[in-house]
């Protein structure tokens, strides 16, 4: 017999789709550099394209080495994707902060830089409020659809304090486990399926 979860529960969940708000899972053996084993919220989709950051792929840069303005504020940089990687992005939950992009109830992406920076130095703005990355994940609407058709991607949701956690180690298994117990047994898969 043939079992295959990931299968199977892609088409369990038919019902959602790469929404705005909601988040893509890889596969377990996706080789991909940028993508192998990650979590990526889309804070984008529509007739252009979709646009999504990877949650899950810590640099191991703090925002100060990057940016010299936020000198108490050792927030970590996540790589967000290969597309524009030398450019800055942020998520958070802070709605009154103008130019933001609303993705879902209670999370915005990127807004007026400046204002943010005077938060921060205020105290208004900790670390569980908002997450920085270089660069973003990009895909034209067929390209994406294509990869979610040849099963590349689950898709799932995930709350507000799972997105802007700063322990990401676990998240790909965690966002796995959370959608049901098939995903819960493809969380425990081997990177190399050789070593199954």
């Amino acid at each position: 017999m043939d079992f295959n979860p990931f299968k199977r529960k892609i088409t369990d969940l038919s019902s959602l789709t790469a929404d705005k708000g909601n988040v893509l899972i890889a596969e377990p053996f996706m080789q991909d550099p940028y993508f192998k084993r990650s979590v990526v919220l889309l804070t984008e989709h529509n007739q252009d394209g979709s646009v999504g950051f990877i949650l899950n792929n810590p640099l191991n840069i703090k925002l100060n080495e990057i940016i010299p303005d936020f000198a108490d504020f050792e927030a970590e940089v996540y790589l967000g994707g290969p597309v524009q990687p030398q450019n800055l992005f942020f998520i958070h939950d802070q709605e009154h902060l103008p130019s933001a992009i609303q993705i879902s109830d209670g999370l915005y992406w990127d807004g007026d830089f400046e204002l943010l920076k005077s938060w921060i130095k205020r105290g208004n703005i900790d670390h569980s409020n908002i997450r920085f990355f270089l660069g973003y994940s990009g895909w034209e609407v067929k390209q994406l659809r294509d990869e979610i058709k040849a099963q590349s991607w689950l898709i799932s949701k995930l709350d507000k304090t799972s997105i802007l956690t700063d322990d990401t180690e676990q998240l790909w298994k965690t966002a796995l486990q959370q959608m049901g117990k098939d995903q819960a047994i493809i969380s425990t898969f081997p990177e190399d399926p050789r070593l199954n």
